[in-house]
């Protein structure tokens, strides 16, 4: 793009002042190539006394290194109105930083006045900038590695309490408390499952098909006695979920499946529970259902006949639907619909009719 400038005393000391003052490596140059104005940061970084700069050629800055072929063709080009110079790599070479390469732009300042175009060179060292790029990449990995390694002792302290609690379970004689241990042991494991699975990606996101998958093994482990007698099955798709809502999903599993465990299958009756997740652009569906014997006729008054309100609760927290049914046993329905997305399709088809 070409600025067009009138170019009035004032208006050229201006230039001259924000060209001088400048950090990056800018010139200032007539259309004879002499240097009008050389920014400070150039200067610096090359070496070069800017009193002595004004009024000379280009290609004499320095040792000599700016009088090459190949800018010298550049920057005659654009003089000549042959256009701008975009990102122009050269080589060069001087005494005291041996080979360096660096990149080239040029524009031409239009005078208005009648008094001569000026030329802005801005020269940029490519090396500095992929430099930048590796450091901020050193340091996202370096945090990515501080986060992993955080998420790993999260899901250990985590897994230390949950020893502790059933380790007290282990000694209480109560067998009311005894439960209530054995519920808090699994809340808290599946929290720390989900801190086991962020420890061991980089997409800061939880893999929720083999966190089910090990969540319902760990309950399975700890409350089937028998696994011919009973199974818990996971059929979830491949879908990475924010940490926030895996916690929320892996708490509402927890209470389901144990809740199932607990009360659909006396007498050591054989049976089977199926957790399913499925996702759309339109919103999720998690099911715990089971083949057991089925939710009682009379419910506690106002309750869900779940057993427990911490289901109603991270209901609630996801917007998500809770539907109670099943021909066969009971089959619990968490379903989450994106109200944007939603919003976005009744508009379209609003606008299609």
């Amino acid at each position: 793009m070409t600025t067009v400038l009138p170019r009035s005393r004032e208006g050229l000391a201006l230039a001259v002042a924000t060209v001088s003052a400048a950090t990056a490596y800018l010139l200032l140059v007539e259309q004879d190539l002499t240097v009008l104005a050389v920014s400070d940061g150039f200067c610096r970084t090359f070496g070069i006394d800017r009193t002595s700069v004004a009024g000379r050629s280009i290609f004499t800055l320095g040792s000599g290194e700016w009088a090459t072929p190949l800018i010298s063709s550049m920057l005659t080009t654009t003089v000549s109105g042959g256009g701008n110079i975009d990102a122009y790599e050269v080589e060069l070479c001087n005494t005291t930083r041996g080979e360096f390469r660096l990149s080239f732009d040029a524009t031409m300042v239009r005078d208005t006045s009648g008094n001569g175009d000026l030329m802005l060179v801005a020269v940029t060292d490519p090396s500095e900038t992929r430099m930048r790029e590796r450091e901020r990449e050193s340091l996202f990995r370096d945090q990515g590695v501080l986060l992993q390694e955080l998420q790993h002792r999260t899901a250990n302290s985590l897994q230390i309490i949950a020893s502790v609690l059933m380790q007290s379970a282990r000694k209480t004689s109560s067998d009311e408390l005894r439960g209530y241990l054995h519920d808090a042991h699994h809340r808290v494991m599946s929290v720390a499952e989900v801190q086991k699975q962020l420890a061991v990606t980089t997409l800061g996101s939880v893999a929720l098909r083999p966190y089910l998958s090990q969540l319902c093994a760990n309950i399975g482990a700890s409350l089937i006695y028998d696994p011919a007698q009973l199974e818990i099955v996971v059929d979830a798709e491949d879908a990475n979920v924010a940490p926030e809502l895996s916690v929320s999903v892996g708490l509402v599993v927890t209470e389901l499946v144990i809740n199932a465990l607990k009360h659909a299958f006396p007498g050591q009756r054989r049976g089977r529970i199926d957790v399913g997740y499925r996702s759309t652009p339109m919103g999720w569906t998690l099911t715990v259902a089971d083949d057991g014997v089925g939710m009682p006729r009379e419910r506690s008054p106002g309750g869900t006949g779940l057993g427990t309100s911490i289901v109603e609760a991270l209901a609630k927290q996801l917007r998500a639907r809770i539907d109670i049914g099943g021909t066969v046993g009971t089959k619990v329905t968490l379903a989450h619909v994106n109200l944007r997305v939603v919003a976005g399709t009744e508009s379209e088809l609003r606008r299609a009719v």
